[in-house]
C-alpha cells in the first residue's frame, strides 16, 4: 500500500488495486463519483494540492478532486482512456504521457492545463515530462526541450 495526499486529502493505493481517500472533499478525499473506476486494477496515484489522478493498468486515467484544478478530465477522457504510461503534476495542472510519446494535458489553461500552443511538438517522441508551479517541461528522444504554461514559471 502507498499513500499519496493533495494539501487536504489523502489517497491510498491498496495492495488489491483499488483507492481508498478521505479528507477534504473538494479537494480529492472524496471520490464517490468514480469510486467504481478506483475499485481495482490502479498502478498509481499522482496527487497534486487539490485533485488526483490514478492510472490504471491499460493505461486509463481517473481523475478526481477540485474541479478547476485537474480534478475533472472530461475534456481528455477520450485521449486518457488507454495507453498513458505515466502522469505528472505541477501545482495546477496534469500532464499524461501516452505510450506512443504523445502529451495530453488538463487543468488550468494559464498553467499549463492548455498545451494547445506547443501541441504539434506534444504529439509524438516525448520520452519525460516534468512541472513545477506552473508550467510543464518535455524532454524529447531528440533532445529538445518543449515548455508550456505560465510564463513567469518557465513555460515560455
Amino acid at each position: 500500500t502507498t499513500i499519496t495526499c493533495s494539501a487536504f486529502a489523502f489517497a491510498a493505493l491498496k495492495d488489491t488495486g483499488e483507492v481508498v481517500t478521505w479528507g477534504r472533499a473538494d479537494d480529492g478525499g472524496d471520490s464517490s463519483a468514480v469510486a467504481d473506476s478506483l475499485a481495482a486494477r490502479v498502478t498509481s496515484v499522482t496527487a497534486k494540492p487539490s485533485a488526483f489522478a490514478a492510472l490504471k493498468d491499460g493505461g486509463m486515467v481517473v481523475t478526481w478532486g477540485d474541479r478547476c484544478f485537474g480534478g475533472d478530465s472530461c475534456a481528455v477522457r477520450d485521449r486518457l482512456a488507454v495507453g498513458v504510461t505515466s502522469v505528472t503534476c505541477n501545482v495546477c495542472a496534469f500532464a499524461a504521457l501516452k505510450d506512443n510519446g504523445e502529451v495530453v494535458t488538463w487543468g488550468p489553461a494559464t498553467s499549463g492545463g492548455d498545451s494547445s500552443a506547443v501541441a504539434h511538438r506534444l504529439a509524438a517522441g516525448v520520452v519525460s515530462i516534468t512541472g513545477n508551479g506552473e508550467a510543464f517541461a518535455a524532454l524529447k528522444d531528440t533532445g529538445e526541450v518543449v515548455t508550456w504554461g505560465s510564463e513567469l514559471g518557465g513555460g515560455d
